[in-house]
């Protein structure tokens, strides 16, 4: 197996701290187009109650919020998440609002079919190995109700800084402090063990562009007895 840079991936919490600390508006007030997209998927399905994974300083998290869902935001940056407290403060919408400071290589703080979906924007390929992506992947599947939606976003192999910077081992590659692991369509494929088959979109985001995709899937119903 391929030599996995651990320090650097260690480093990234610390980096990202920073980061929020020194840009506490760095992403604006605008939500993502994904999260855009994922709330018209929500309101047809009649979702309510949302986790959303690396919510970092909630543009996303404000939304879904404004839309009338509850929502659990989690990141391993308190500093993201205090902006975040601040501004559905001044919105008022802070009562359906819980955030919680996790790191996702540890178990999902929310208990066994508690969810009616989880969001993620490009937090699947931050400095993630595959063995913890896909522990990350089996505790999605396991907070989700039945019939719950997993909707989340990632750099793919096809973005123009693939295969580029600073080699991190596994798929990672560091580009100016952040580190990334892009994914191919065979790790998309193995997140949706448990799920019906997932539905991958192409979309561009920012200056380079990146290259993304964004994946939505339902968690399979068990099937009735008789």
């Amino acid at each position: 197996m391929e030599h996995v840079d651990r320090g650097a991936l260690d480093a990234q919490r610390g980096h990202w701290q920073r980061t929020y600390r020194d840009n506490p508006t760095m992403y604006g007030p605008a939500p993502s187009e994904p999260a855009r997209r994922a709330l018209e998927l929500f309101d047809r399905e009649q979702v309510r109650e949302v986790l959303e994974l690396g919510a970092g300083q909630g543009r996303d998290t404000l939304a879904f919020l404004r839309a009338g869902l509850s929502v659990t935001a989690l990141d391993y940056a308190p500093e993201g998440l205090g902006e975040l407290r601040r501004v559905a403060a001044e919105a008022g919408v802070a009562d359906r609002l819980t955030t919680r400071v996790h790191d996702v290589r540890e178990p999902l703080p929310v208990a066994d079919a508690s969810v009616d979906a989880v969001y993620s924007h490009m937090l699947f390929n931050m400095a993630l190995t595959t063995e913890e992506i896909d522990a990350l992947g089996t505790e999605v599947h396991r907070v989700l109700r039945p019939g719950g939606w997993h909707v989340y976003t990632v750099r793919h192999t096809g973005d123009a800084h693939f295969a580029t910077g600073t080699n991190r081992g596994d798929n990672l590659t560091e580009h100016g402090g952040f580190v990334v692991h892009f994914f191919d369509r065979a790790l998309v494929e193995r997140l949706a063990q448990g799920f019906t088959e997932p539905q991958v979109e192409a979309f561009e985001e920012g200056g380079l562009p990146r290259r993304l995709w964004r994946v939505t899937q339902q968690k399979i119903r068990p099937t009735p007895a008789g």
